[in-house]
């Protein structure tokens, strides 16, 4: 009996080959959704980011889901800039609140520093209450005056605590005292420190100090000098100078005005400002 002949197989490509095309359509459209990102507004990006971030707390620092390097080709490298940004968003918000705040006074200078006042008037009052509370802490409140301005945070010592009558030489029992506005400063030993000696109007002569200017300069001179030597403050972020009876703040025709008077203020200023 014949054998049946075997039909031929069918004409055109291997059976495999259509697998591997459907493969590579989908890698395709893959690479060109990628290229799509990388090429999308990134104002209208940031917008919706931190509108998400904002509704629903989403994206506040979680990790990235693209590696670092360059993937495929410039423009889709550019996914990874994209995914720093999400994974800081959360991280960020309160500067970009700031510096939208900021914007809304491109054309109102008088406007924007009014609020970088504001701010440095808010920065340094918390500043403020946080030395205080050191100080009070210390029980030395009743010594040293803490207050604040937009521009610095003052602590203010008055000169019978520090100095005998006309002398610059610090009293051995107010050593503490500074030792302890020391420890205060060196939190804030990245700012500008300043150092300033106040006397009253009575008149000062003497064969070292002929006038309140060179004694309050000495004063100043002598604080700078014993917070030099007893901290790790650097002596360039510090200034010190004397300012003789030029600036009072209290009346020096009474007693206690003029004991007001005689005084070292030592500012602070913000260097986060």
């Amino acid at each position: 009996m014949a054998k049946k002949k075997e039909d031929p197989p069918p004409a055109g490509s291997p059976a495999w080959m259509a697998t591997f095309s459907d493969l590579m359509n989908l890698l395709l459209c893959f690479f060109v959704m990628l290229f799509s990102m990388s090429t999308m507004d990134e104002a209208k990006l940031k917008e919706v980011v931190a509108s998400m971030n904002s509704a629903f707390s989403v994206l506040s620092g979680g990790a990235t889901s693209i590696g670092d390097g360059i993937l495929i080709s410039n423009g889709v490298s550019q996914l990874n800039e994209l995914s720093e940004y999400i994974n800081s968003t959360g991280k960020t918000a309160d500067s970009d609140s700031e510096t939208k705040n900021i914007e809304q006074y491109d054309n109102d200078p008088q406007g924007l520093k009014e609020l970088l006042e504001q701010q440095q008037l808010e920065s340094n009052e918390a500043m403020a209450e946080q030395v205080e509370e050191e100080i009070g802490e210390s029980n030395m409140s009743d010594q040293i005056e803490v207050t604040f301005t937009a521009q610095y945070v003052q602590l203010t010592m008055k000169g019978g605590l520090l100095f005998d009558s006309g002398s610059d030489v610090v009293k051995e029992e107010s050593k503490k005292y500074l030792d302890k506005v020391g420890t205060i400063l060196t939190k804030y030993a990245d700012g500008i420190i300043e150092i300033e000696g106040h006397t009253d109007n009575v008149p000062m002569s003497s064969a070292r100090f002929p006038s309140n200017e060179e004694l309050s300069d000495a004063r100043a001179l002598s604080v700078f000098y014993y917070l030099v030597d007893t901290t790790s403050l650097s002596p360039q972020n510090m200034k010190h100078a004397g300012m003789g009876e030029r600036v009072p703040i209290a009346d020096n025709s009474t007693v206690e005005g003029r004991s007001k008077n005689r005084r070292v203020e030592i500012r602070i200023y913000n260097d986060s400002l």
